[in-house]
């Protein structure tokens, strides 16, 4: 005798290497890049329908802009830059997650990537970065994904290799 259910079979959650491979088929959409609308002044964004219930944003960079230090908490997550170029500085090291204010980093924990439109990466949990459009005159645009949808934004201030945590953000924050 055979038994079958229809209950729904629950999505598996997508790992980094299916955020990274949806954040790339998505920036290669030159139409919803394109619709982004630009501001001269700050960096605009439109949330999307990310794989397996992630969170997806395409953002829009205006020159001289960042993000400052920051990490994405318990979320995985990839971008891919899809114009322009954005600059990625990032931390080699594993953080403590909670109970500090202000770290001192070891020598050699500082990371730089060049992400060209096409290039991306994806990133662990607790992944602190920063991520900068250095060019003087020209937008850049990416696409990011995260899983699970972020619970919280830590921000950071650092001074040479002092790391000082400054600001919990949550989801209502930025929406």
């Amino acid at each position: 005798m055979s038994v079958s259910s229809s209950a729904p079979v629950a999505a598996s959650t997508p790992t980094q290497a299916e955020l990274l491979d949806f954040v790339r088929r998505t920036a290669a959409d030159a139409d919803l890049i394109a619709s982004l609308p630009l501001d001269p002044e700050g960096r605009t964004w439109v949330r999307l329908a990310g794989p397996g219930g992630s969170e997806a944003w395409l953002i829009g960079w205006p020159p001289g802009t960042g993000t400052g230090w920051h990490d994405h908490a318990e979320s995985v997550g990839a971008f891919v830059t899809a114009a322009g170029e954005l600059t990625e500085h990032a931390l080699a090291a594993r953080l403590p997650t909670d109970g500090w204010k202000t770290l001192e980093l070891t020598d050699g924990v500082d990371r730089e990537r060049r992400l060209s439109a096409g290039e991306g990466r994806a990133f662990g949990r607790h992944h602190v970065h920063e991520v900068l459009n250095e060019s003087p005159d020209r937008h850049a645009v990416s696409v990011h994904a995260y899983y699970p949808p972020l619970p919280q934004i830590r921000r950071y201030s650092r001074s040479g290799q002092t790391l000082r945590l400054e600001q919990v953000e949550r989801p209502e924050d930025w929406q």
